[in-house]
């Protein structure tokens, strides 16, 4: 493979920095996802300094080598890339080289090229790095102002509309935060297709994240839905978070013996709070002791 570096320099505020060359590995590299100076300085280093440099597209990423001044040569690698493309790249490494890949925006291989990349070199058993850098998934989960401790990136949904209502419906019971990507063109659509099969939930559309004309909305599903819709035309990368499911309140006392007696009628402690437990949602374990209280008498 020709790909050989015409320099391995950049330039950071105006000083230009020399990369050290990059040691024989594959290294998935996280750019910018909007603002250049998002990058980080050991992703400048393997960006300039690696022997191969893959990339998604060669205009958006020539961007970035241009506003760091990296001169150097980019090898494609795309989700249309054949294996070949694949097996060349590790073969790159194998051959004791570096090679760093980068995706448009953000980390690669999240709704992104990459996967049967980096399986390839798992199966050659090729040394292989994450640069961890910039994510859209969790900076708008840091911004929505939404739950975080729990969360769930379910990518893009379909774009038809029976596969897209099928993927809603399989979320519903999702016990986290949500993170969908959806195109500008279809949000309004996908937002009232949520609210329809979500619930009227709190959510937060984040759109053009770390550019310049940032902007988050937030409100229920159904006012964004009818908000975006009022929208002429809707530009711009856009990542949807959406709150978890409303908890289900615990059954009362009186309610869980209840069900634990009928049960009781017909079958073993153990099994009856087994049985209670899918039931309720409830720990099986308290259920048992229950049961058996329940059973002497002792309740």
């Amino acid at each position: 493979m020709t790909n050989e570096i015409h320099s391995r320099t950049y330039v950071l505020n105006g000083t230009t920095r020399e990369a050290p060359r990059a040691e024989r590995g594959l290294y998935l590299v996280a750019t910018p996802i909007g603002h250049l100076g998002d990058i980080t300085l050991r992703a400048l280093d393997l960006i300039a300094g690696a022997d191969v440099l893959a990339c998604e597209d060669t205009r958006v990423t020539g961007k970035l080598l241009s506003r760091f001044q990296i001169k150097r040569r980019m090898t494609p690698y795309h989700d249309h890339s054949s294996d070949e493309t694949a097996a060349s790249l590790v073969e790159t490494v194998q051959a004791g080289r570096s090679v760093a890949i980068v995706s448009d925006a953000g980390t690669p291989l999240v709704s992104d090229p990459g996967y049967r990349l980096v399986r390839a070199a798992i199966e050659a058993d090729v040394p292989i790095f994450a640069i961890p850098g910039a994510s859209a998934i969790l900076t708008a989960l840091a911004v929505s102002g939404l739950p975080s401790d729990a969360f769930f990136f379910a990518g893009f949904l379909p774009s038809k509309e029976k596969a897209r209502l099928d993927r809603i419906a399989a979320l519903t019971r999702v016990p986290g935060t949500l993170v969908i990507y959806e195109a500008p063109h279809r949000i309004a659509q996908s937002l009232a297709a949520m609210a329809e099969g979500l619930g009227d939930r709190e959510a937060a559309v984040c759109r053009e994240l770390t550019k310049m004309h940032e902007t988050v909305y937030r409100g229920t599903l159904t006012r964004l839905a009818q908000d975006f819709c009022a929208m002429d035309q809707v530009k711009g990368e856009i990542v949807v978070c959406i709150a978890p499911p409303p908890q289900e309140a615990a059954p009362a006392e009186q309610d869980v013996d209840a069900i634990l007696a009928g049960l009781l009628a017909e079958m073993k402690p153990t099994q009856a709070a087994r049985e209670a437990a899918r039931l309720t949602g409830l720990n099986r374990r308290d259920l048992y002791q229950r049961a058996l209280a329940l059973k002497d008498g002792q309740a």
